[in-house]
């Protein structure tokens, strides 16, 4: 083969990645819409086809999709959080706590979560950065140090949120959640941010290859902890959510692996790749929607609570090997 031709191969193959990439989420969310269709129409229970249930399925994701939407910028540059779902309970119960079910202490709960949110992201970055401590590692740490504090202080719900609060959870308007709205807005801010801003396009670089990001003059390591307080801030608005939900905070909202590890598993679904670098808000927002589905499914079927875990982790590994056997394929 010549080089001209060789060239030609090369760059065909990257194109088919590119293509792949962009559309596998959206393959991948179609299958699980058809597989929603065919257990609802071979069951027979068609009353789920209705706009009212199909907003309830994404309805009950706004929290995951919060903390995913956080999620995606960590992973993107080349690290990871496993301290979200602590943070979520933190948030849940401090703001709960601080509200006390008064209208006026609304606002200091909230400014007192996303300063607690901001601090934790901020001390997740430093440690990852400056310490140069493992990702895994480090947030590991900063989960099993907030489950302390709150199994220290407080063992059952703690406070309640006032009736204006709990309209962020089952407000409407136009017959649409504002819990949705919300989450489709914070989406939108964080592609604008990782599409058409200096910080989302070195977080692509830094999530790319991080010692070129270094030697083209990017301060990486301000990227890095930019990238964990925006995510930490997202746990911190998912708590203040649940909160909202359920009228109070308790120290186990966030835990049993509902939002960390569901988290990174529906950004990875969404097609963004766990080294970093490539990816967006766009694709986790289909892996939101894939794993709705895919619990739909699950529930219309009646599949026992345990071995719908099984299912879905079967489901996961297997779409992220798709994504790695494709992709290596591809540029080999």
């Amino acid at each position: 083969m010549s080089a001209v031709d060789a060239a030609a191969a090369n760059g065909a193959r990257r194109t088919r990645q590119r293509v792949f990439e962009r559309y596998a989420p959206a393959i991948i969310l179609a299958i699980a819409a058809a597989a929603y269709l065919a257990v609802v129409f071979g069951t027979g229970q068609t009353q789920y086809l209705t706009t009212d249930n199909l907003i309830s399925i994404l309805n009950r994701s706004i929290a995951l999709g919060i903390t995913a939407v956080g999620q995606t910028f960590a992973i993107l540059v080349g690290s990871i959080d496993l301290s979200v779902a602590n943070l979520i309970s933190v948030a849940a119960v401090l703001a709960s706590f601080i509200m006390k079910g008064e209208g006026a202490m609304i606002v200091p709960a909230v400014a007192a979560v996303l300063a607690v949110g901001a601090l934790v992201g901020l001390v997740n970055g430093l440690v990852i950065t400056k310490l140069a401590v493992n990702p895994l590692i480090a947030t590991l740490g900063m989960a099993l140090l907030l489950q302390g504090a709150l199994s220290a202080n407080f063992n059952n719900f703690a406070g309640s949120v006032p009736d204006a609060w709990k309209l962020f959870a089952y407000g409407e308007i136009l017959g649409i959640p504002v819990g949705l709205l919300f989450l489709l807005a914070l989406s939108a801010g964080a592609w604008f941010v990782l599409r058409r801003t200096r910080l989302g396009s070195n977080i692509y670089a830094v999530g790319g290859n991080r010692d070129a990001a270094r030697f083209a003059g990017i301060k990486t390591d301000n990227v890095i902890i930019a990238s964990h307080v925006l995510c930490s801030l997202a746990a911190a608005l998912a708590g203040l959510y649940l909160a909202a939900r359920l009228g109070s905070g308790a120290p186990w909202i966030g835990r049993d692996g509902v939002y960390d590890l569901e988290s990174i598993a529906v950004v990875v679904i969404g097609g963004t790749i766990l080294a970093g670098g490539r990816g967006g808000v766009l694709g986790t927002l289909a892996g939101v929607m894939i794993f709705s589905l895919i619990d739909s499914v699950f529930n219309v079927a009646g599949v026992d609570a345990f071995a719908k875990q099984v299912i879905r982790g079967i489901i996961i590994v297997a779409a992220v090997a798709l994504y790695a056997a494709r992709s290596k394929r591809l540029v080999a």
